[in-house]
Parts: structure tokens; C-alpha cells; sequence
């Protein structure tokens, strides 16, 4: 059984529909990246998913369980853990007081696993985590969202707005998540830091997914790439 089976999600925000039948499957262990242009519809997805915005159509089934219409917090409880694209830290709160503030059930991930897996984020433990630049705050959100030992990280975007060092940095730690059998769905832009971490890869445009299949299935089809990712 799928850890997450997301069938038919339609969703709007008025009377503006954005999604038009989204379904995506996450096996347990699998990293899957939903790839697409700005605006096709990939945060909206993750944010329906999570609970945020309330999908007009479609299920969502996670861990066997339909969760669609509940509540973020419920979504929380469930098992599943939200990265936004604008990190969403405690601004007037320091890194370690955003981790206290984010522990959840009992599992794996605790300070030392998180600062282990992220340990420049040792030498900043004590500053308000509003005077952090966009990586360090990208990482302590990561971070932060793996002290509720989620079952399933929704990750929006990591990549987005940060310099290719940075970049380089947060696709290694989320490699090494991998290797520990993290499940994760991931919305992104960048091809390269989603076809290096992903088993699979949907592309979403215009609120439908136009394809599916591995990162060397995708490779093999440039003009796929070039339709749907290229600006």
C-alpha cells in the first residue's frame, strides 16, 4: 500500500480552479519531485495536500487513511511534515528554541540527528532566527520540520532563491535522507537537483500532470523537457 495515493485533487482558490485532477503516488521509502514551471500548480498541490487549502474534488489517502478536508494540525498529527517555500521559522525566536517549539512524537529525529545531518547549523543555534540568511534559514526549517518525525516531508521548492553553493549543500543533506529511507514529495523547479535526488518524477502544467516516470526515462525524452520545463 502507497504511504501517500492522491487521486482527482481539484482545487481552487475562488473561482479560480488551479488544479484539475492531480494524482501522485508515493511509495514508502521513494522520493518523488513535482517538477513544473512557476505557477503550474505545485504548491497548490503540497498545500492541499497538507491541509492548507481545501481541495473542491479528489482524494487523498494517507497511511490507508482518506485525510482530505482535515485540518493542517491534523495533517501534522497524522504524520506528515510541511517545508513552505518561505520557511515559515519563528522570527523572534532562536534556532533552538524553533526546534523546541517543533518537537513532536517519538523517532528517529532528535537535535543531535538533525544537527548531525545539518551541523553548520551548530555555530547558529543561539541566534533569532530572523537574522539568518535564506540557506541557513532553508536548513533550519528542513530541520526543524524532522524534529516532528514525520512519516512523509512535503519539501516546497528548497532550491528556489538560494545561491548554487547553498543549493549544492541542501541537495547532499536531503541525499543522506534518502539513503535513511525518508519519504519525500518534493516540489521543484531546478531539473538537475530534482532528477538527482528522485525515484520518480511527475511534471505538472497548468493544474494536470502531463508526465510521469523515472529521471532516465526523462532524460530520454528531451522534447518533454523542453515542452514543459523550459522558459
Amino acid at each position: 500500500m502507497p504511504l501517500l495515493e492522491v487521486r482527482g485533487l481539484e482545487t481552487a482558490y475562488g473561482e479560480s480552479q488551479v488544479l484539475f485532477g492531480i494524482s501522485i503516488t508515493v511509495e514508502r521509502g521513494q522520493v518523488v519531485a513535482l517538477l513544473g514551471r512557476n505557477g503550474a500548480g505545485k504548491t497548490t498541490t503540497l498545500s492541499s495536500i497538507m491541509g492548507l487549502v481545501r481541495p473542491r474534488a479528489g482524494t487523498i489517502r494517507f497511511d490507508g487513511a482518506e485525510i482530505q478536508g482535515r485540518e493542517p494540525f491534523e495533517a501534522c498529527r497524522a504524520g506528515l511534515g510541511f517545508v513552505p517555500e518561505n520557511c515559515r521559522l519563528f522570527g523572534g525566536l532562536t534556532v533552538a528554541e524553533n526546534f523546541e517549539a517543533a518537537r513532536g512524537r517519538m523517532g528517529r529525529w532528535d537535535l543531535a540527528e538533525v544537527l548531525d545531518l545539518f551541523p553548520d547549523v551548530k555555530t547558529f543555534l543561539g541566534q533569532r532566527a530572523s537574522t539568518l540568511s535564506g540557506g541557513q534559514q532553508r536548513m533550519v526549517a528542513i530541520a526543524r520540520t524532522l524534529m516532528g518525525n514525520p512519516a512523509l516531508l512535503l519539501l516546497d521548492e528548497p532550491s528556489e532563491g538560494l545561491a548554487p553553493l547553498v543549493v549544492d549543500a541542501i541537495l547532499e543533506r536531503l541525499k543522506r535522507l534518502k539513503e535513511a529511507g525518508t519519504t519525500v514529495l518534493i516540489s521543484e523547479q531546478n531539473l538537475r537537483f530534482a532528477t538527482e535526488l528522485a525515484d520518480r518524477i511527475s511534471i505538472i502544467e497548468r493544474g494536470e500532470i502531463r508526465y510521469e516516470g523515472t529521471p532516465a526515462e526523462l532524460a530520454a525524452h528531451p522534447e518533454v523537457r523542453e515542452k514543459y520545463l523550459m522558459v
